[in-house]
């Protein structure tokens, strides 16, 4: 029974709620799906690392891969998902020259600059090695596998470039989007 004129129905929008009105208290279990009450974006959802401690060098000019076992793969559960990449290790190049290190997806895609890569050392006297650490974050907008590698070269003649017997280390973080 209605005092005055009955009111008409129209659906209710979230303007009409005040902010906390609601508690969870009130929200039936059955009124919120698990892909809502899931979904967390930024949460760390997989972690892979590989490491290598062999000494790694060479004299190319052009990126080469650093180790066969400086490589991980890691497979999204998402399109939306993005991983994050760090690496970490030592480094070094000889008879004053530059280095440039970067990582690469699936051996084709240079997640840095195509010359410079995602990092670059500078070595005057080639008398030690320099800690190394490098962190991207890559939308490989995949659910396939994906492959990331490190990759090193150096930028002259006269330069040779090598990743140090440190423990050298990459790690992929997959991370919700």
């Amino acid at each position: 029974m209605f005092i005055g004129r009955k009111p008409t129905d129209a659906p209710l929008t979230s303007s009409d709620v005040a902010d906390g009105i609601i508690s969870t208290a009130k929200i039936a279990d059955d009124a919120v799906t698990a892909a809502k009450a899931s979904f967390a974006p930024g949460k760390v959802l997989q972690v892979v690392t590989a490491t290598d401690s062999t000494i790694r060098s060479s004299t190319s000019s052009s990126f080469v891969t650093a180790s066969n076992t400086l490589s991980l793969n890691i497979t999204p559960s998402s399109t939306s998902n993005k991983i994050y990449l760090n690496v970490s290790g030592g480094v070094r190049c000889g008879s004053a020259g530059t280095m440039y290190i970067t990582i690469y997806r699936g051996g084709s895609t240079n997640l840095g600059d195509s010359d410079y890569g995602l990092a670059a050392h500078y070595d005057p006297d080639s008398d030690g090695t320099t800690p190394l650490s490098i962190s991207v974050l890559d939308s490989p907008s995949s659910t396939s596998e994906q492959t990331y590698q490190v990759y090193f070269k150096r930028n002259n003649t006269n330069a040779s470039a090598s990743l140090r017997p440190t423990k050298n280390i990459i790690t992929a973080f997959e991370i919700s989007g």
